[in-house]
């Protein structure tokens, strides 16, 4: 009997505003297939925020984890089922960075089309907490682990002395009072949890709001991703 490799499957978007999602991802499922045995599948969609479609969504029937990388976009009837569906059955689910909007279509945008449908509520419901903008770009922010977390399996092989994101900070109210916060970011006086974990039914949730392009040249911000990834696989627990 031969194990049969964890299967990922990642929904990404390629907009202006997705911090190459579509350059980076590709670059990171490589390591993760050559380094760590996963099976993994990109997903990069086509079409406008109000009417957005993946190929081979098939592939998420056979997931078991979900990472969510993708900004504003409503998708088909049967996509959007098809996530739910999955998320019903209590697997796990990755969100990075522009997921605490993935599929919260704004009407500056576009109006979502016909046949096509938006889920505002999955980031409160699957992520626990609400987008509340943006803090100052142009200084980036310090990254620090939460003492209470520091043996969390998620954070416990960072090597923190110093990190530095350059990405603007995300401001989010974190809804969920039982999450576990793992990271914080300081940007100024401005203080934001930049990473946690939460439990949603059954299903294991861990949520990062870094994601720069250059967070996916740190080692630390690729240590983190993978013990997430392994975190989040962990049925053990």
């Amino acid at each position: 009997y031969i194990a049969k490799k964890p299967r990922i499957v990642f929904l990404i978007t390629k907009d202006t505003n997705n911090y190459e999602a579509d350059k980076t991802v590709p670059r990171f499922a490589e390591t993760l297939e050559k380094e760590h045995g996963y099976e993994v599948t990109v997903l990069l969609g086509t079409g406008d925020h109000g009417s957005y479609r993946y190929p081979s969504m098939e592939a998420l029937s056979q997931a078991d984890l979900l990472v969510v990388f993708a900004r504003r976009i409503a998708l088909p009837h049967e996509q959007m089922n098809a996530i739910k569906t999955y998320l019903s059955k209590g697997k796990p689910l990755i969100g990075i960075r522009t997921a605490n909007h993935a599929f919260a279509v704004q009407g500056k945008i576009a109006d979502v089309a016909a046949g096509f449908e938006d889920w505002p509520d999955f980031v409160a419901d699957f992520l626990g907490c609400e987008n509340r903008g943006y803090g100052p770009h142009e200084l980036g922010y310090d990254v620090t682990v939460v003492p209470e977390a520091a043996n969390h399996p998620i954070v416990k092989d960072l090597q923190i002395k110093q990190w530095h994101s350059k990405g603007g900070i995300y401001k989010v109210a974190l809804l969920d009072k039982e999450a576990t916060v793992l990271l914080m970011g300081k940007a100024n006086e401005s203080v934001e949890p930049i990473a946690w974990t939460r439990n949603e039914g059954k299903s294991r949730v861990f949520y990062i709001s870094m994601g720069y392009p250059d967070d996916f040249q740190t080692q630390q911000f690729i240590t983190l991703l993978t013990s997430g990834i392994k975190w989040a696989l962990d049925k053990k627990k």
